[in-house]
């Protein structure tokens, strides 16, 4: 992933946390909309593991669940 779009998914987990929801969408969708195939796949990859930075709870990781 392009470290302006990881700059950029992390700004709106930030922002999301701060109840800012509309400017986290200004944010984070023109890079997940312009991203390629390869790049939409790492950005979701990312989304799913970082599930916790938008909402600011911790989930058990699904990886270790029985």
């Amino acid at each position: 992933m392009r470290p302006s779009t990881l700059r950029a998914l992390n700004r709106a987990a930030e922002l999301t946390r701060q109840n800012r929801l509309t400017e986290a969408m200004l944010i984070a969708e023109p890079v997940i909309l312009t991203a390629d195939e390869y790049e939409g796949e790492e950005i979701r990859r990312w989304l799913l593991d970082h599930v916790a930075d938008f909402t600011g709870e911790n989930y058990p990781d699904p990886k270790e669940l029985p």
